[in-house]
């Protein structure tokens, strides 16, 4: 997953997490494509750098990774504290952006999606077959296959030569399938969306955006899912770790 002639893009680290820092994130990975460089797209929030610290696997995946987009309030949040004006990437507005762009004639991208309960995965294709019908899907896979239909699976996409792969097997899971699984097609945007096909589905729905705009769509989530109060309980604690940070201010702006 090395650089072989895309323009670098600067990078901070945050509590020992690289992220990228751009204007335009979907620009330079449709740059990417069009040089056949392959990317393995992150989207890190407040969340995945608690877990990174605590797991040497993810960590280890992160700074690997070709692309990490600041996908949280609280990665926004700490940017700020050292200065550096960033705007929010989401994971879910950034697989939106390349699924439009490859629908253009122009570049008329295949699409791969993998990941969710197998009736989520095929309304989320239905969905934006349905929205943009020059849309080349080359292939749709749930979540929850056995070993034989996992063989099938990499089969089929080292066949078909997806050019955007966007997986929804939540973190650490579908960064760590990615990293397994890149070489199979190293010419492509692999982009772990987490529950976007989930919305894509409409299934469930995602925050207005009144509360994405206050950087709230944290809190839209707790109501809605009760259950991941206890995943909250890392903002507090990440937001204390960024501010100590900040202060002993140790971190540089650096090159990828």
């Amino acid at each position: 997953m090395l650089d072989r002639g895309s323009s670098p893009l600067p990078q901070f680290k945050i509590l020992g997490q690289p992220v990228h820092l751009s204007p335009d994130y979907t620009a330079w990975l449709i740059d990417r494509l069009q040089q056949g460089i392959g990317t393995h797209v992150v989207t890190m929030n407040a969340e995945i750098v608690m877990q990174a610290n605590h797991d040497s696997e993810l960590a280890s995946i992160i700074h690997q990774a070709g692309l990490v987009t600041p996908d949280g309030a609280g990665i926004i949040m700490a940017l700020k504290l050292h200065e550096i004006e960033q705007s929010r990437c989401a994971g879910i507005e950034l697989g939106e952006n390349l699924l439009r762009l490859a629908s253009k004639p122009e570049f008329n991208y295949p699409i791969f999606f993998y990941g969710g309960k197998p009736e989520i995965v095929k309304l989320a294709a239905n969905r934006w077959q349905t929205e943009l019908p020059t849309l080349n899907f080359v292939g749709i896979e749930d979540g929850y296959i056995d070993a034989t239909a996992q063989a099938k699976l990499l089969e089929k996409i080292q066949t078909t030569q997806p050019k955007i792969i966007l997986v929804a097997l939540g973190v650490p899971r579908q960064d760590v399938w990615i990293r397994d699984h890149f070489h199979l097609c190293p010419e492509a945007i692999w982009v772990g969306v987490g529950g976007s096909f989930d919305v894509w589905s409409g299934v469930k729905t995602r925050a207005p955006a009144f509360f994405r705009k206050l950087n709230l769509e944290w809190l839209y989530r707790i109501a809605q899912e009760p259950s991941r109060w206890r995943r909250s309980l890392a903002l507090p604690q990440f937001a204390l770790l960024a501010v100590g940070e900040r202060i002993k201010g140790k971190n540089k702006l650096v090159s990828h």
